[in-house]
């Protein structure tokens, strides 16, 4: 185990911004994790877990603790009563486990293909692109409680999924360490076609391969800068910036009302209504292109925040707070940010 000092952050995230780790260590096992967070303890040091550095914006200061980044690797894989049982270390990238799953046809993930990021962080905020959650497909998770330094094998219905939640990102945030995690997919199974720009791509009736599938994803989310691409500004972003906020259906009927439209919307738990965020910012006047100093809004996505080159965490963050205070005295609803706030 080697700790590092003064670490930059930013090469490590996708937004590309934020100071240094006062300390750094990569961790390639399950006891190298132990390791690192018995020396954090006994030094009294903050501690952070990065992964793919897919979903955070960090401070300009940096962090004044430990980061520790999951370096845990390894995919195995074996069939289950009738399914097939896949268990990816939290170290593995996302996408890469995507498509092994695709090309070994198996169902259940293959609308999350493009998705940034690691294994180890996709239960953490019940990661959902396209029509499908991870929570559809996830068996069980394997942690490591910070509190009595013990590994837990967590089956799903311990997890606590909800639209972009999950244990680990509310009710017992920062308490866990996600070190592996178990899918149960289907062995030539349908690809699932519930989104609507996946309808249009796939005449009603039609059976697409998962690869086909999973190809069509990529060219949607590349089509929204949402798919990472070395020199494309629209790419130096945390994906969606704000969550898709749900509301009553007695305020969904107010909105259609007071916009003399009915506004897009999707379905929620309990009868309510999701709304697109990128909606709402747009009505409250917040473009595709919009700038705000060396941030702004992507040019292909209302929801994707971006450096453009050299930004700083303020500057994101003074972005942000334009855009929240906008939506707020239009719709009075709040959006919600979607990526993690590191040394803030």
């Amino acid at each position: 185990m080697k700790i590092q000092e003064n670490v930059p952050l930013a090469p490590f995230t996708t937004f590309g911004i934020g100071g240094p780790a006062r300390w750094f260590v990569e961790a390639a096992s399950e006891n190298e994790i132990v390791d690192a967070l018995g020396w954090a303890r006994e030094r009294s040091l903050p501690l952070f877990v990065l992964g793919g550095g897919s979903n955070l914006l960090v401070s300009d200061a940096g962090f004044p603790g430990l980061v520790l980044r999951v370096a845990l690797k390894g995919v195995d894989s074996a069939e289950d009563a009738g399914s097939r049982l896949y268990r990816a270390a939290a170290g593995e990238d996302w996408d890469a486990f995507v498509a092994r799953a695709v090309q070994e046809n198996c169902a259940g993930v293959e609308c999350l293909a493009g998705v940034p990021g690691t294994v180890g962080g996709t239960p953490v905020q019940n990661v959902g692109a396209y029509g499908q959650e991870v929570s559809e497909t996830i068996d069980r998770v394997r942690a490591l409680d910070l509190e009595s330094f013990s590994f837990r094998e967590m089956p799903a219905s311990e997890c606590g999924f909800s639209y972009r939640r999950s244990l680990f990102n509310s009710t017992a945030k920062g308490r866990f360490l996600v070190v592996r995690v178990d899918y149960r997919l289907a062995p030539d199974g349908r690809a699932n076609l519930r989104y609507a720009d996946l309808q249009k791509a796939f005449p009603v009736g039609s059976v697409p391969s998962l690869a086909k599938v999973a190809t069509e994803v990529r060219k949607i989310r590349r089509s929204k800068g949402m798919l990472l691409v070395d020199g494309d500004e629209d790419c130096r972003s945390a994906g969606s910036f704000f969550k898709n906020p749900i509301v009553s259906q007695g305020y969904f009927a107010e909105l259609t009302s007071k916009s003399k439209q009915e506004p897009p919307h999707y379905p929620a738990d309990a009868g309510q209504v999701k709304l697109p965020a990128a909606w709402l910012i747009e009505k409250a006047g917040f473009a595709k292109g919009f700038s705000l100093g060396r941030a702004g809004i992507s040019s292909r996505h209302t929801l994707a925040l971006i450096n453009r080159g050299g930004a700083t965490a303020a500057e994101l963050l003074a972005l942000r707070d334009a855009i929240v205070a906008g939506v707020e005295a239009s719709f009075g609803i709040a959006l919600q940010m979607e990526p993690v706030l590191v040394g803030f």
